[in-house]
């Protein structure tokens, strides 16, 4: 299975990340909300550094590969995805952030995990 994503469409839809993360692995899934935003429930694999933490830990991303940041509903993580395509990376935002994935029916880790209040 392969995921056609075009490298200039900013955000993508839930369905489509959790196509294109079973296609491959490769796929850098970063969660942009607090910690415990986080505690309370997250894609399973994907790489925890808060928004304000971007800028300090930004080295621990591969430019060479997509990335595709989340936070609650979105306008988080569409701020870190435009900074990130300044920087020149393939960057993206994961549309109606993690409320319309847990919405939507997809697992959050850990089981039984939720949608914290922001």
């Amino acid at each position: 299975m392969s995921v056609d994503v075009d490298p200039a469409t900013l955000e993508v839809e839930p369905q489509l990340l959790a196509d294109w993360l079973i296609a491959e692995a490769a796929l850098q899934v970063v969660d942009v909300r607090e910690p415990y935003e986080r505690e309370a429930g997250h894609i399973a694999g994907s790489l925890h550094i808060a928004l304000a933490e971007l800028p300090t830990r930004a080295g621990e991303l591969d430019a060479e590969r997509p990335v595709v940041f989340y936070c609650r509903v979105g306008a988080r993580s569409e701020m870190a995805a435009q900074a990130f395509r300044a920087s020149g990376l393939r960057a993206h935002s994961l549309s109606g952030g993690l409320l319309r994935w847990a919405q939507e029916g997809r697992p959050l880790a850990p089981a039984g995990g939720r949608v914290a209040d922001h």
